[in-house]
């Protein structure tokens, strides 16, 4: 019942649509309530007020609508606390489905003004920060649960400050999203054999062609240099062979064959971590996709993974 309100709520609320970033929090996206310690807090200056005009005591007249005078400027500072805060970009490296997601939330603002006790929240995570008028940024975790691109909900930003009485808050919705890698299996059989499992030989790359040829470095053989080629364009360039090494895999879809589909993508997943940790170049052959070049590192494993986590839904597959 709590969560269908809070829905509907929302769907008044600014904004009511994924924004581009940056967003800046203005009179028209921010709402102020009293929190349950102000609505306490106004019962007993009514209780003040009704006593007073009772017993015809001025003094605590005076006192019971200095207090309202107080807690009505808390509602404005409250505000204030969020008017002309701007979030400017925010980014988060892929993790693995099921862990938590380190998004990093950059702010600024228009003013010269700190801000205190904000708190920015999505989901079930949350966090805290104050900042001067030079901005600043926080690291919020969002929780995973399944591979691909993640949308990012709305975001919560929010202050009870300075006295607690009320709590002023606004949201911002990035039109963005963030990749989250396949989980890998956690219990994997070994890597392939290097001739992918399959019988495939790896390829052989070696040619004229200008994608198959690179920049002479020390101590390349006379005999691989492309002499044609590089009178033509002017510079010395060398053929590139790819040949078979031993400890070069290759990681076919076809090898996961009998798996449900989700396992064999956590398979796949698995053994790209595994090749990565033992230092052995592969390549990652998929359906419908270009077999991968052989590679090594960071940057060989996010497009591999990544292409991972992209592939179509069991469901889409029909």
């Amino acid at each position: 019942m709590r969560e269908a309100l809070r829905r509907r709520m929302l769907a008044w609320t600014r904004p009511r649509a994924p924004e581009v970033l940056p967003a800046q929090l203005d009179r028209h996206r921010i709402y102020v309530l009293p929190t349950r310690t102000g609505l306490f807090f106004g019962t007993l200056l009514v209780a003040m007020l009704l006593g007073a005009l009772n017993f015809n005591n001025n003094p605590a007249l005076l006192l019971a609508l200095l207090l309202a005078g107080a807690a009505l400027a808390s509602l404005i500072a409250a505000h204030m606390q969020l008017s002309g805060l701007r979030m400017t970009a925010l980014a988060a490296d892929p993790v693995p489905a099921g862990n938590p997601l380190q998004l990093r939330i950059a702010l600024d603002v228009t003013d010269a003004r700190h801000r205190h006790g904000l708190k920015i929240a999505c989901a079930d995570a949350q966090a805290h920060t104050d900042f001067g008028p030079s901005g600043g940024s926080l690291l919020l975790q969002l929780p995973t649960t399944r591979r691909g691109l993640l949308p990012l909900p709305r975001l919560e930003i929010s202050s009870v400050q300075p006295l607690g009485l009320a709590r002023a808050w606004g949201y911002v919705w990035p039109a963005q999203t963030l990749l989250v890698y396949p989980a890998p299996e956690a219990q994997a059989p070994p890597l392939p054999a290097p001739s992918g499992g399959q019988g495939h030989p790896l390829p052989l790359r070696s040619g004229d062609e200008p994608h198959l040829l690179r920049d002479y470095r020390p101590g390349d053989p006379p005999r691989s240099v492309a002499w044609k080629p590089s009178a033509r364009l002017g510079n010395l360039l060398v053929r590139d062979f790819e040949q078979q090494r031993s400890g070069e895999l290759l990681l076919e879809w076809e090898a996961t064959q009998g798996l449900p589909y989700e396992q064999r993508i956590r398979r796949l997943a698995r053994w790209v971590d595994d090749a990565e940790r033992a230092g052995r170049r592969y390549a990652l052959r998929l359906p419908a996709q270009p077999m991968d070049a052989l590679g090594l590192g960071d940057t060989h494993r996010h497009r591999c993974l990544r292409a991972l986590a992209l592939l179509p839904e069991e469901h889409a597959q029909g």
